[in-house]
């Protein structure tokens, strides 16, 4: 008796000591301060993201929902007024307006912008001498402050002194100034013009970043089989850069619907909101007329249908890699 429970006494103790678990499975201290500083990392994005992002959405989602005007920086009160807001907003004549110039806004850009970039990545990926340096200059439009490019932009597109109409009449084009800003018919197409202008280089860099992780391997076997210009193209380059390009356009869309300061900048909206859009009614409702709570409420319709595009192309893109 007295052997065997000294035998079973020392093999209780090595399970336990081989077990590596010290204080019955509770991790480590070196462990817990690792976790710890993990957090402690973490915490001042986390703080940022919650007080810059999250406030605002949710503040502007609150507001849409009540009567906040000028009135309440001084009483503080914004009564609940419900859908109303978005009743207001939804029902005006500018709402109609301003959603078919936001669409053909937004389709306009994403066109020019797209199929300019792509063509100049695809021409950018032959190397010649100085290419790097014109890559480098295409990247000024995108580096200039959009507001300073507005003023430029405002100068150039000018009737009377503006840089284009002169050139235009020079070349015998045109016979008097061409009313790019200040006609209902030309204002859009100006303002997508220059929009087209500030989105390129983003487009470029996106896409020649994709063309270069193809291989140059399948273009020497495409070349082998008699594939070479569009067919090449079409067989190799398109189906390897298609998920370069559901992010360049998802993302392209999200921000064009959003542009505000350029068409603040070129036209205010006008004339006769020939250029107004969403975005800039919006800003209209919130700061020029101090209807905050209606200017919130086409805030949120405006995140709304970015979000829906979003989700609805990327899941579309998704079925199409999948099949």
């Amino acid at each position: 008796m007295t052997t065997t429970t000294t035998t079973r006494a020392p093999v209780r103790r090595a399970a336990s000591a081989g077990s590596g678990r010290p204080h019955g499975g509770q991790p480590s201290a070196r462990r817990r301060r690792e976790r710890l500083y993990q957090w402690l990392f973490l915490v001042p994005a986390s703080v940022y993201l919650v007080l810059f992002f999250g406030y605002p959405v949710v503040k502007n989602l609150i507001m849409s929902f009540q009567d906040y005007g000028t009135a309440t920086f001084y009483t503080g009160e914004a009564p609940w007024v419900g859908f109303d807001n978005y009743a207001k907003v939804l029902g005006s004549t500018v709402f109609t307006t301003a959603a078919l110039n936001t669409a053909l806004f937004t389709a306009g850009s994403i066109v020019g912008q797209f199929v300019i970039g792509l063509a100049l990545a695809v021409f950018f990926r032959k190397k010649f001498p100085l290419s790097g340096v014109l890559r480098s200059l295409l990247l000024l439009p995108w580096l200039i402050p959009l507001i300073a490019s507005g003023a430029v932009w405002k100068w150039i597109l000018d009737k009377d002194s503006g840089a284009l109409n002169q050139f235009l009449e020079a070349l015998h084009l045109v016979p008097n100034g061409v009313p790019w800003l200040t006609s209902t018919q030309l204002a859009l197409v100006a303002v997508v013009g220059v929009n087209v202008w500030i989105g390129i280089p983003f487009n470029v860099t996106m896409l020649y970043g994709g063309l270069q992780d193809i291989p140059d391997e399948l273009y020497e076997a495409a070349a082998l089989d008699g594939a070479t210009g569009w067919r090449s193209f079409w067989n190799i380059t398109w189906p390897m850069l298609r998920p370069v390009v559901n992010v360049v356009l998802v993302l392209g869309v999200v921000y064009t619907l959003k542009v505000l300061d350029i068409i603040l900048a070129l036209t205010g909206g006008g004339p006769a909101n020939a250029s107004q859009t969403i975005a800039t009614e919006s800003y209209a409702l919130s700061f020029q007329q101090f209807r905050f709570g209606e200017g919130s409420a086409l805030g949120n319709v405006l995140v709304l249908i970015s979000l829906v595009f979003a989700l609805f192309y990327l899941r579309a893109s998704r079925r199409g890699v999948e099949d």
